[in-house]
């Protein structure tokens, strides 16, 4: 009986010590609610664009950028055309900085998802 005492309270510190959080997640709105009606390009994507992208992406791009991220109509003819989520999600971008937080990551698609608003 203690043996199994034991390993019952051993079974709930593993797994009461695997949960964490990350900060970065906090914010995000979940997958069954409908997007935030209020992430559009001017209050939130241009600020993420230019914290991030417009080092190399800026209106003449360097560092072999093939295209600029520094105006409404080149960030969404990017997501449309070019997989720039796709770029973003698997880290292959922003190539020489730090990756775009989770939620970052979800303003980017909630804009796309809502048509994306100015």
């Amino acid at each position: 009986m203690k043996k199994l005492l034991a390993l019952s309270c051993f079974f709930s510190l593993f797994i009461f010590a695997s949960c964490s959080s990350n900060s970065d997640d906090d914010d995000i709105i979940p997958p069954n609610n409908p997007p935030a009606s209020n992430i559009t390009y001017t209050n939130t994507i241009s600020s993420i664009m230019s914290e991030n992208c417009t080092s190399c992406h800026g209106a003449t791009p360097t560092n072999n950028a093939p295209m600029s991220l520094n105006t409404y109509a080149t960030v969404k003819s990017a997501i449309e055309n070019r997989g720039l989520i796709n770029q973003i999600e698997t880290g292959n971008m922003p190539k020489n900085g730090n990756k775009l937080t989770t939620t970052q990551i979800q303003n980017i698609k909630t804009w796309q998802a809502n048509g994306f608003p100015q």
